[in-house]
């Protein structure tokens, strides 16, 4: 598969997720893929398993992509994921083989007011 290839499947997952289309959302996953969020420890395993692990999930979920960056086989996508209203955000780190994701890595990060010491060296 081509980095455009891969470009368009991480496209299509990123609008299925903001869809809430869970088949589409996982096709794009190995059978054996891992799925893993390093804030809580949790390690998922299976394409079915990560699929339900979302499914289950309560709350309403949307995706805002800012940007998809990769080649080859390590793709990452930088995006805010909002939870019922609040925004996290979020990277993504996939690993592919032969066109599937088979290790996902999600790390999340709270918005923080900025510093005042800072405050003149920003735009």
């Amino acid at each position: 598969m081509d980095d455009r290839a891969v470009r368009m499947a991480l496209e299509r997952h990123w609008d299925a997720s903001d869809a809430g289309d869970f088949k589409v959302e996982h096709d794009i996953y190995g059978e054996d893929a891992v799925l893993y969020y390093p804030q809580s420890g949790e390690r998922i395993r299976g394409r079915h398993n990560i699929q339900e692990s979302r499914f289950v999930q309560p709350n309403k979920k949307h995706f805002t992509v800012r940007r998809i960056i990769g080649s080859g086989d390590l793709w990452v996508t930088e995006f805010v994921l909002t939870y019922d209203g609040i925004p996290s955000y979020a990277v993504s780190i996939m690993e592919l083989r032969e066109g599937l994701v088979v290790n996902e890595t999600q790390y999340f990060a709270d918005h923080f007011d900025p510093a005042p010491s800072r405050a003149h060296l920003v735009e």
